[in-house]
C-alpha cells in the first residue's frame, strides 16, 4: 500500500493528494470527484501523511497503514461509518487489536472507516510502498 502522497488536512474533511509545493505552501488535490486543488500554508494548518499517522495502542502505537491492510482483508464485514458505536468498536477490535479503547474515540474509528472508503478504489492502494529515502 503506497499512501506516501495522501494527506489529511486539519479543518478540511476528506483526504487529499499532495501534488506539489510553491512559495506559500503545499498544493493539494481533493480525492473526491471534484478534484479541487488548493494551497495549504503550514503556518496556519496542520497536515499529516497517512503513512505517518498512528493510532493509540495499549503497549505501542499502531500504524494506520496496518489497520487499513486489516480492513482490506476483512472487506466483507466493514460497517458503515454511521453505524452505532458498539458495532464500530467491535469491528475496530478486530482490525486494530491492542488499540487503547480509552484514547481511541468512536469519531476516530468513523474517520478511519471513511478514509478507507475513500482510498480503496485508488491505484495507490494496490501499489507497493516505495523504499524510504536514505
Amino acid at each position: 500500500m503506497n499512501l506516501r502522497a495522501l494527506v489529511s488536512v486539519s479543518g478540511k474533511p476528506g483526504l487529499f493528494k499532495l501534488i506539489g509545493q510553491n512559495k506559500s505552501g503545499f498544493i493539494i488535490e481533493s480525492l473526491d470527484n471534484t478534484k479541487l486543488k488548493s494551497i495549504v500554508n503550514l503556518n496556519s494548518t496542520k497536515m499529516a501523511t497517512l503513512e505517518d499517522i498512528t493510532i493509540y495502542g495499549e503497549e505501542e502505537e499502531i500504524r494506520l497503514i496496518d489497520i487499513l491492510e486489516n480492513i482490506k482483508a476483512s472487506e466483507s464485514n466493514i460497517p458503515d461509518a454511521k453505524a452505532d458505536s458498539n458495532t464500530l468498536r467491535n469491528f475496530f477490535r478486530e482490525v486494530a487489536p491492542g488499540h487503547d479503547e480509552e484514547r481511541v474515540y468512536t469519531s476516530d474509528i468513523k474517520k478511519v472507516i471513511s478514509w478507507y472508503n475513500i482510498i480503496k478504489e485508488l491505484p495507490l492502494f494496490e501499489e507497493e510502498a516505495p523504499e524510504p529515502l536514505k
